[in-house]
């Protein structure tokens, strides 16, 4: 479970505009509120990698 205090720190690195990322009922899994992007929190530790789709 993250802290309020870091999910009001967190944005979607994917998205220009930088909107925040919502944790999900299940405490395992952030989503972006704009894109969708779905990031997973693993050991407490959200995991936001965007892939690179050109390489």
């Amino acid at each position: 479970m993250l802290s309020s205090e870091i999910l009001n720190i967190l944005a979607c690195p994917a998205c220009e505009n930088r909107p925040p990322v919502k944790e999900d009922a299940a405490k395992q899994n952030l989503t972006c509120t704009q894109c969708g992007r779905v990031y997973p929190v693993r050991d407490g530790i959200p995991i936001m990698m965007v892939e690179d789709k050109n390489g």
